[in-house]
């Protein structure tokens, strides 16, 4: 029972519904107290603060990684009785679905290319995104601010002129594209970008001045993005994503369809690895996915948007690949 419970959510988790708690228009005096990163205590991960969790997906010898990871976590504050606009970046519910959903889900498939650096920030609600005008932008606003300052931090910091792979998801996708531009995009420091893996977001090939798509699993200096769908399906808008970049994550190139023998892996909440689970095609700003093959695959028949699997169910082949290219980058530097 308690695997089944555990699969509606993870399935089911960004499934969004009209609130009916009454949510104030953004105002001032309700924005949280804003971070300080020169503090370890407001950074999720550093490389010498890893969970235990964590060291399980992480390489059993980080001192020799030679990159780093910056990692943006996608939405976590989607409840309809939340009626703040931002989440304090001390909040402990909100904190431990970042170190115990996200980070052990999603930033783990990193942990073998690079030392992890994840900073919290005051995230937007989701409802930012379809409130725009009464206070989603601005709230989007402050959670990049804390991004952008958190990478500061980083670069002055910790980084000491290593080479940089950004990884994001959803809303994490959003703050990582102004991050490329002001941080990267004609810059000096792109010639230390090994990748940018910019997740479940649109992403128009044009969107930088400099940094292109990759279109090879071997290419660095670039992005790769993509939105997954049950295959057969769209979003509510058909053409949301139509014209975004979609990189296949399975093949890395331009193949339009893959088998299932070229899966590497599906990574569940129970922390198993399902190899050879899915197939995929791809079609204009989407990536089809089949129903995985897990044993609870039943619940997936129910759900056409896997937004929420953008990184778990590649997370192997992300892993393998985020390791490819920067071993690739420190060849060709």
């Amino acid at each position: 029972m308690i695997r089944k419970i555990s699969c509606c959510v993870f399935l089911m988790v960004l499934a969004s519904c009209k609130s009916v708690h009454t949510v104030s228009t953004f105002q001032k005096k309700d924005i949280p107290v804003a971070p300080n990163y020169e503090s370890e205590r407001n950074w999720a991960v550093l490389p010498n603060t890893y969970s235990e969790g964590l060291k399980e997906f992480a390489s059993q010898e980080m001192d020799t990684l030679k990159a780093d990871v910056f990692y943006i976590y996608p939405t976590l504050n989607i409840e309809t009785e939340d009626i703040r606009w931002n989440v304090p970046i001390a909040d402990r519910i909100q904190q431990n679905k970042v170190l115990n959903k996200v980070v052990l889900f999603q930033a783990s498939a990193f942990t073998t290319a690079g030392k992890l650096y994840v900073p919290y920030y005051r995230q937007a609600h989701l409802r930012s995104y379809s409130r725009l005008d009464q206070g989603g932008e601005k709230a989007l606003l402050i959670a990049y601010s804390d991004v952008k300052k958190a990478f500061e931090v980083y670069l002055r910091k910790y980084n000491k002129g290593r080479p940089i792979i950004i990884a994001s998801h959803s809303q994490g996708a959003t703050h990582a594209k102004f991050l490329l531009r002001d941080f990267f995009d004609d810059q000096p420091l792109q010639d230390k970008l090994i990748a940018a893996y910019i997740v479940g977001t649109v992403m128009k090939p044009d969107l930088f001045k400099t940094i292109q798509p990759m279109t090879s699993p071997k290419e660095t200096g670039g992005f790769v993005g993509w939105n997954t769908y049950k295959k057969g399906h769209y979003p509510d808008k058909k053409d949301a994503f139509k014209g975004s970049v979609t990189t296949n994550p399975i093949t890395w190139d331009a193949a339009k369809t893959t088998t299932l023998s070229q899966h590497k892996g599906f990574l569940y909440t129970n922390k198993n690895l399902y190899k050879k689970a899915l197939k995929i095609e791809i079609t204009d700003g989407l990536v089809w996915s089949t129903n995985p093959r897990f044993p609870l695959r039943i619940f997936m028949s129910f759900i056409r948007n896997y937004h929420v699997g953008d990184i778990n169910l590649f997370w192997q082949d992300i892993r393998e690949n985020a390791e490819l290219r920067t071993n690739t980058w420190s060849q060709n530097n």
